[in-house]
């Protein structure tokens, strides 16, 4: 495990440096992420490097024990480029260029700031890509930047004449006879801005993934000429500005920056943003930011809970974390981030925290042996896409129909009675798992639907939600009903949605809200699970929910958006019909499993401030306490467990 915080020996005199770096060690810290802002120090001027201070800091940190992650500067450009050449600033969707001063103010498609990303990363590799103290490198700083620029829509139609080949293909795919905006020209081709057609929004979202492709891989290239280290970049969760699993596939894993809402993490949603991440690349992840205090972005900016990092901290490896940093070791004096959490104050002295901090590093050393080499291994996968997801939220239909927070409804009733779930993209191998809940699977193809219904065929239990199998890859209706091609297996088709204005019941009971599909069933032994009760008329009496025996297997198609309640007894029924152990732990409990080649470790998180206790099966010893624990073990509130099999 890695355990540690960013610091930035830029911002202080070089003689605080081997202080904090004491006080990390006595903390129990073994790595610092270093340099991810600091180019106007690196490159004080165009063409001339100042990396001295940098290796000073790596080699100190070294002595002191720390393990240091290089971060690439290129998430801010220093003020010498952007005054010399505005042709590296992002363009506005209003036509506006940004202005120094923030951050990601660049543009990632400008091909002379691509340039100088690369000169500043091979110069910080030649340097100090071989360097004992180095384990690995962070590209850049959650991406996020878009530029409306010209050079920008150039290089759109580029990618649009690399996908379409003709603009006579382009126009019947997209039915651009709709609204007269059939096109003669690539060059008419808009940058989509604010509402637009759905095909070009989808097709230029599909363009910025390829963007920041090409733009991490400018930096990887370079970095990876003087250095074998890893290579990771911190993306932000559920962020869809580009197709997560695309990028990460250059990488050597994942990383992210995992913050809670008001100071207070819901486990639930933030570990399916962690089970999210770890989907990106397939393997654990790092959290390469976390608070160790307040936030300085929300609307409240209330700390945690005197124990609540700690709990947030397990949870995180629960969910497949390696590496747990904190954002950040010590505020600058100034600047746009004054009043976020630290580890130490603008005196240099602990924070409050400091201490569950050191308490956290010393409980991650003695489960250290235990926990190397495991990884997350679940029976059960819910599908995402960033494709569906573009599609619905650019045409939700219903203000409320959120996917994240649709997802997030089946996650939650799958993951209360199992200790791990993944999220994976539709291309992922199904086989692994016994149940596949495809929440929202907007966009189906034929070949997607053929791997899906091998899947069932196979022995799989496939459950589909609303608004699956609609539009194709060109975000154009089906000529079929949904689920479209998997209608056949189903035995059954939607016949009509609805977005609801109110809730809908359902019998023998349940209730459906915001979307609600009439279901017709096709062939005998399609079984009907729910009916919709009294609503429009066109609803009373219908199928709501059916499922169907396929091969070997079995697929569902839940057509509502149904209460958490009716939910959770739906995932109860699917994940004892697909033969997978269920878990039993009081609310607000968390029960993760990590297995390894001494065996599995289960982390039990109580993430309440009330005592709880959990049933045990078998006898475990909590690696934390060193208690061996027979029918029960027993959690404080805000507390943790690590257990092992005796």
């Amino acid at each position: 495990m890695r355990f540690g915080c960013a610091w930035y020996p830029e911002q202080w005199d070089e003689s605080r440096w081997p202080e904090d770096l004491r006080l990390m060690r006595d903390a129990g810290m073994n790595v610092v992420r270093v340099a991810e802002f600091a180019w106007s120090r690196l490159e004080p001027e165009e063409g001339r490097y100042d990396l001295d201070w940098l290796e000073r800091a790596v080699d100190l940190a070294g002595r002191h024990g720390l393990s240091v992650v290089l971060g690439t500067p290129t998430a801010a450009p220093p003020a010498w480029m952007t005054h010399r050449y505005p042709d590296t600033l992002l363009v506005r969707d209003d036509g506006r260029p940004a202005t120094h001063g923030n951050r990601c103010h660049f543009s990632p498609t400008s091909a002379r700031y691509r340039d100088f990303c690369r000169q500043i990363a091979e110069q910080m590799a030649q340097r100090l890509g071989g360097n004992p103290h180095v384990i690995g490198w962070q590209i850049d700083n959650e991406y996020n930047a878009v530029s409306y620029d010209e050079d920008t829509r150039l290089k759109f139609h580029d990618f649009l004449k690399a996908r379409y080949e003709t603009l006579d293909a382009l126009n019947a795919r997209w039915t651009t006879a709709y609204w007269s905006q059939t096109y003669d020209d690539w060059a008419q081709i808009p940058l989509p801005v604010g509402s637009h057609h759905p095909a070009l929004m989808l097709e230029f979202r599909r363009f910025l993934t390829r963007v920041y492709i090409d733009y991490q891989r400018v930096q990887i290239d370079a970095i990876r000429q003087h250095s074998d280290r890893f290579i990771t970049h911190n993306f932000m969760g559920w962020f869809d500005l580009f197709d997560h699993y695309a990028v990460a596939k250059d990488l050597d894993f994942a990383s992210w920056d995992s913050y809670g809402e008001r100071g207070h993490v819901d486990y639930v949603k933030n570990g399916a943003a962690h089970d999210v991440v770890r989907g990106f690349a397939g393997k654990n992840f790092w959290v390469m930011e976390t608070q160790p205090g307040a936030v300085n972005w929300s609307a409240i900016n209330n700390a945690p809970n005197r124990g609540e990092l700690k709990t947030m901290a397990w949870h995180a490896i629960g969910h497949g974390a390696d590496a747990i940093l904190y954002w950040q070791w010590r505020s600058a004096p100034s600047g746009q981030e004054q009043y976020h959490g630290t580890v130490v104050g603008p005196d240099g002295a602990p924070r409050p925290v400091y201490g569950e901090i050191q308490e956290l590093g010393r409980e991650l050393a003695r489960c250290a042996d235990h926990l190397a080499a495991t990884s997350i291994v679940a029976d059960c996968a819910v599908v995402h896409s960033y494709e569906d997801r573009w599609a619905l939220n650019f045409q939700r239909h219903h203000q409320d129909f959120d996917p994240v927070a649709h997802l997030g409804s089946f996650y939650r009733a799958l993951r209360s009675d199992l200790s791990a779930v993944d999220i994976v993209p539709p291309s992922s191998v199904l086989s692994q798992y016994r149940l596949v809940v495809a929440p929202h699977l907007h966009i189906l193809d034929d070949a997607t639907a053929l791997r899906f219904d091998a899947y069932v065929r196979a022995g799989g239990h496939l459950v589909l939600g609303p608004r699956s199998g609609m539009k194709d890859h060109d975000s154009a209706l089906l000529p079929s009903r949904q689920p479209g091609p998997l209608s056949a297996a189903l035995g059954a088709h939607v016949e009509e949605y609805y977005a609801l204005q109110s809730s809908v019941g359902l019998e023998p009971a349940g209730e459906a809200r915001i979307w609600a599909e009439w279901l017709a069933v096709d062939v005998e032994g399609t079984e009907i699970i729910l009916r919709y009760g009294a609503s429009n008329g066109w609803l009373d009496g219908q199928p709501a929910v059916v499922t169907r025996r396929h091969g070997s297997g079995r697929i569902t198609y839940v057509g509502a958006w149904l209460d958490d309640a009716t939910m959770k007894r739906l995932a109860k029924q699917w994940i004892a019909e697909s033969g997978i152990p269920s878990v039993a732990v009081p609310e607000g409990v968390e029960l993760c499993r990590r297995v390894g080649p001494r065996g599995d470790v289960f982390i039990c998180i109580n993430h309440t401030p009330h005592p709880k206790t959990v049933e045990l099966a078998v006898p475990v010893r909590d690696l934390l306490s060193g208690q061996t624990c027979r029918g029960q073990v027993a959690l404080a509130g805000y507390g943790v467990a690590v257990l092992v099999a005796v």
